[in-house]
């Protein structure tokens, strides 16, 4: 890792083994939708949008107004963007002998960040679309982490809120947010270090000016674009504004509620289930037990819950049962607080209370051990699997270097994770078994709405 004069981190890896001819970009910045301001929820997920300009204007790296998405296609890449509770991440795959282009482009999607009223009207509308059309699974888990940690704000935002939302607003977010040691390059593919810096080091000189040299080289600003940007901050956007945020500075990374069961609104669904929530280790200070909890969700999601909910018991019964581990499924992709989260469906005749029931004699059985040797391998090799496809993919690789460096301080790369999954052993399987039964749990009833199949 290189870290710039103006507090940009820069990380390059040459795996010209993982695609040869090929490179990727991924730019990782500590803003997301726990950084949106009162009233606007999804300021982050729109910057996200406006990131991807659709017209060009003059003295712009895109004055001819193709766009970023058109410069990459053009040039034989791909790209794409993710918003985060914690972090904004945006990813391009091109030709390895394009990537000095690339890097110019990244850089002058920055510089130039500058969108219209009309444009924001049109991707708040888009935003609007992909709320309507979240997945069950995204509403069940931010209903679970914002009972555990009140507060905190899932990805997506508030179409409602975002209707009002002006240019003013929008810049000034960005420039509190989108500033250099908030920010995180990573480059990976078949490239040579030393020349990647450089290049960076070149095209990035206006992103990483100092806050004096920025102020001085500012043009005069609009009466509204000085009140957006004077208007009074809380002390926690005070924070992110001024340093780049660690694991344990994320404002929902208090520790959890502490009632033993916490039982939130119903959800609509198609058909009668029960979503778990319950806390994660710290993935930083508790790196080992974090891990356990992923080969705990594997054990369970893999073989104790589908047999169980193939049989019948008691009279109570389970239709269906997934269990995930991290942030919408994904384990090491976010800071704490995050959650394992168990959806359970349930058959006609098991109430909520009987299916947390059959969920916590899972856990028991787990936690009262000691796992089988050969169940314990199948959970850790089917993770090791997952994350060597993972790892092969370059835009993948160059996403999980950026998080780490931003997110997960300390951590020793993507290549590290697999020796240390293949230390977990049954017995701290077990521990985290105890741990779940042991700590807060959130309790979602999932309910058919009128019209809906039970």
């Amino acid at each position: 890792m290189t870290v710039l004069p103006g507090g940009l981190r820069v990380c390059v890896e040459s795996v010209p083994q993982y695609g040869r001819g090929l490179a990727a970009v991924a730019l990782t910045v500590a803003a997301g939708g726990d950084d949106d301001p009162a009233g606007r929820h999804g300021t982050a997920h729109l910057v996200e949008h406006l990131m991807f300009p659709r017209s060009g204007r003059e003295g712009s790296a895109d004055p001819a107004g193709e766009g970023y998405a058109a410069l990459v296609a053009g040039a034989g890449g791909v790209c794409n963007a993710e918003t985060h509770r914690d972090h904004t991440v945006f990813h391009t795959t091109v030709p390895a002998e394009l990537l000095p282009d690339a890097l110019a482009w990244e850089a002058g999607r920055l510089l130039g960040f500058a969108p219209t009223e009309d444009v924001i009207r049109t991707e708040t509308d888009v935003i609007g679309e992909e709320i309507r059309g979240a997945g069950d699974a995204g509403r069940y888990w931010e209903s679970a982490l914002g009972a555990l940690y009140p507060g905190s704000r899932d990805s997506f935002g508030t179409a409602a809120e975002l209707a009002g939302i002006t240019a003013g607003e929008v810049e000034a977010f960005f420039r509190a947010h989108y500033t250099a040691p908030r920010m995180v390059l990573s480059v990976v593919g078949d490239v040579d270090p030393a020349r990647v810096v450089a290049v960076v080091r070149e095209v990035f000189a206006g992103v990483v000016r100092t806050a004096e040299e920025t102020r001085a080289a500012e043009a005069p600003r609009t009466a509204r674009e000085i009140r957006a940007a004077e208007a009074p901050r809380t002390a926690r956007e005070t924070r992110a504004a001024e340093a780049p945020r660690t694991a344990r500075e994320t404002r929902a990374a208090e520790a959890p509620r502490t009632a033993t069961e916490i039982r939130t609104a119903p959800l609509p669904a198609a058909r009668p289930g029960v979503a778990v929530g319950h806390p994660l280790p710290d993935p930083v200070a508790e790196r080992p037990a974090y891990l356990a909890q992923a080969v705990l969700a594997q054990v369970l999601g893999r073989s104790r819950l589908p047999a169980l909910a193939r049989s019948a018991r008691d009279g109570h019964r389970l239709t269906s049962a997934t269990v995930t581990c991290g942030y919408h499924g994904q384990w090491l992709a976010s800071a704490a607080p995050d959650l394992t989260l168990a959806v359970l469906g349930r058959a006609p005749g098991t109430e909520v209370g009987a299916a947390v029931d059959i969920w916590r004699s899972v856990l028991r059985a787990v936690a009262d051990g000691p796992l089988p040797e050969a169940e314990h391998r199948r959970a850790v090799n089917s993770l090791l699997v997952a994350w060597h496809r993972q790892a092969d993919s370059l835009p993948t690789r160059a996403v999980a270097l950026g998080r780490d460096a931003l997110l997960l301080p300390g951590s020793a790369g993507p290549d590290a994770l697999p020796a240390a999954l293949r230390r977990t052993t049954p017995a701290e399987v077990a521990a985290a078994a105890r741990a779940l039964l042991e700590g807060p749990v959130t309790v979602t009833e999932l309910a058919p709405q009128k019209g809906t199949v039970g």
